[in-house]
């Protein structure tokens, strides 16, 4: 084999009709004599964070036992094939969404907006919001530099950052747990053809006629850029043409599932509110896709960070597909009743299937010498304890991935009571790469994460 220091650019892109795909990282496009820092043996690190509404059933939830010889408890048996991936973490709390003497008891709105940042939300209904940068943002300022976008904000529900949504509370601080900056909260994306039109869609308009127009009369994205994929795939080895094989067919598939839901956008969808747009018919497909489309995000390096939704504080959403046709928040004022708490369990465990999915998904994607389950680290977990109460205090929290290295998984650790959920957050930017001496209510590193 003749060396050369000719490489396909990292940025090189598949462009047709209507259409710009992002190549995921190949072989060739490591050039000859490269530093180390720049090889498939040193891939990057990209960080998610998973928001699930309400808190858990928390007897259900925390492990009996300690340490890597811990028994997984009735919830978390759902992630069983994840154990070695996966850290529980128990007794964190959120000090900071504590409701405060003289303001509004809502109780949701302040909860999540200091979710991410450990920062007491002020309580208004206007459009002086205030907040706290959140650690996704910290994170996203630093990859932003190496990556098309910075971050990704994404969800399940509509979302409107306007109104109010919670007693004394405008409605930015329930609809994204993620703010730029203290007044500026992110909106969040929950329609699956705009995401995509978004990382990989070159459209001339953002009509969303034109755009269907467009949608009609190409067959598939992936025919408009056939010719270009033909000459590329000739230029490149037999490991990297296999790599653009699996690369395009997942695409394709993700293109095709989108189109179905749009043939389908006029049936009645087991929702309280009708979402607009390409939505699938149910909960879980509507998951699995946004899912599958952040898998490809990461894939292709378009980001390195995104939150991601799967609920939002005071939904109404029903589960009828699992049995539990109740509407999520009243439900979660369990007042300790066993039927209602039955339920919640199993809408903790739905969650936590998703969960498996986009896990398994990441596991069986390739990235340098592993895959993208090794080279991440994903925050999952909601910004109460017991729903029934409210109170930001034995958070659900689960850190998975191997963070390239840095994160020992297969583990309970039962942090002592009072710990900031801060502390977390500093611990995992700071194994980022992100220099930060604090973030909201931190009071120093979380060195269990990564011990034997």
């Amino acid at each position: 084999m003749i060396a050369s220091k000719k490489s396909l650019s990292r940025r090189t892109f598949l462009r047709g009709v209507g259409a710009t795909m992002a190549l995921p990282l190949l072989d060739s496009m490591v050039p000859a004599f490269a530093t180390i820092r720049d090889t498939a043996a040193n891939p990057v690190s990209r960080l998610g964070a998973i928001y699930i509404p309400h808190g858990a059933v928390l007897d259900k939830w925390i492990p009996t036992s300690d340490g890597a010889d811990y028994e997984m408890s009735p919830t978390l048996k759902t992630l069983a094939a994840f154990r070695d991936d996966v850290l529980v973490i128990t007794n964190l709390e959120n000090t900071p969404a504590l409701v405060r003497a003289g303001e509004p008891l809502g109780g949701h709105a302040n909860i999540m907006g200091a979710w991410l940042s450990g920062v007491h939300a002020k309580p208004t209904e206007g459009a002086d919001v205030l907040a706290g940068v959140t650690m996704d943002q910290l994170a996203a300022r630093h990859f932003e530099k190496d990556t098309q976008l910075a971050s990704l904000e994404l969800g399940i529900e509509p979302t409107d950052l306007s109104g109010s949504c919670d007693v004394g509370f405008s409605c930015a601080y329930i609809n994204t747990v993620s703010w730029r900056s203290p007044t500026t909260p992110l909106p969040v994306e929950n329609n699956p053809r705009a995401l995509f039109e978004r990382l990989f869609g070159d459209s001339d308009t953002t009509d969303a006629g034109a755009r269907l127009k467009r949608i009609k009369k190409d067959r598939s994205i992936l025919d408009s850029v056939h010719a270009e994929v033909a000459s590329l795939r000739r230029k490149l080895g037999l490991g990297d043409r296999s790599k653009l094989t699996e690369y395009l067919e997942a695409v394709r598939d993700i293109e095709r599932r989108i189109q179905k839901a749009e043939e389908q956008g006029d049936r009645d969808l087991p929702l309280v509110e009708r979402p607009t747009g390409a939505i699938p018919e149910t909960f879980a497909e509507h998951v699995k896709l946004m899912m599958d489309l952040q898998v490809l995000a990461y894939q292709t390096d378009m980001t390195r960070v995104i939150t991601f939704m799967m609920s939002k504080d005071i939904t109404n959403r029903t589960y009828p597909e699992i049995g539990v046709r109740d509407p999520h928040h009243p439900l979660s004022h369990h007042q300790n009743k066993p039927e209602s708490l039955e339920k919640l369990a199993k809408i903790n465990v739905f969650h936590l299937e998703m969960f498996a999915y986009y896990l398994e998904k990441l596991q069986s994607t390739p990235d340098g010498d592993g895959s993208l389950l090794d080279h991440i680290m994903l925050l999952y977990g909601s910004g109460m304890g017991d729903s029934n109460a409210h109170t930001p205090r034995d958070l659900p929290i689960l850190l998975a991935g191997g963070g390239t290295g840095q994160i020992k998984g297969g583990r309970h650790i039962r942090v002592p009571e009072g710990t900031p959920l801060s502390n977390l957050y500093l611990t995992m930017l700071n194994k980022l790469g992100v220099r930060a001496e604090s973030i909201g209510d931190s009071t120093g590193q979380m060195h269990q994460l990564s011990s034997v």
